[in-house]
């Protein structure tokens, strides 16, 4: 607003704001009938959170110390386990499809535990890549298709 009684065009407020024309005509219109006022910002229309701050924090700390110290029988979280615990801890019902959100919130993204026997040698692995491997692969003699010179 004080950009337009300076005496510049909505045009010119537009583009130094960074919006458009439409939004700085809204913005005076809401001035002239509601005053300073009525730029204000308005809360969000909505369903409120089911899990406060607070609550979302002490979740966090839950999910950090992990899956084992929390009863379960190995450290992968699934959706199922922390709808459970959502409810165990705080009495809201989270359908396991809808634990995602929350996690988002709290910036937890999705990982898959990678899948490796039990039987695996890394030992027996790193020697086979360290002198086997390199054997193995292609060298420049015999790129391309045989017979060919």
């Amino acid at each position: 607003m004080r950009l337009l009684d300076s005496g510049l065009t909505m045009e010119e407020v537009s583009h130094r704001v960074g919006t458009s024309i439409a939004s700085v005509w809204r913005w005076r219109q809401s001035v002239a009938e509601g005053g300073l006022a009525a730029l204000a910002a308005k809360p969000v229309p909505g369903r409120p959170r089911k899990l406060q701050k607070d609550e979302c924090q002490k979740l966090l700390d839950l999910l950090l110390k992990g899956a084992m110290a929390y009863g379960y029988p190995n450290e992968l979280w699934t959706l199922k386990r922390i709808a459970r615990v959502i409810r165990r801890e705080f009495g809201v019902r989270y359908h396991p499809n809808h634990v995602w959100r929350v996690l988002r919130q709290l910036r937890w993204s999705c990982q898959v535990p990678e899948r490796r026997p039990v039987q695996r040698d890394e030992q027996a692995i790193e020697h086979w890549k360290r002198y086997r491997w390199p054997h193995t692969k292609k060298g420049a003699r015999t790129w391309g298709p045989s017979g060919l010179p």
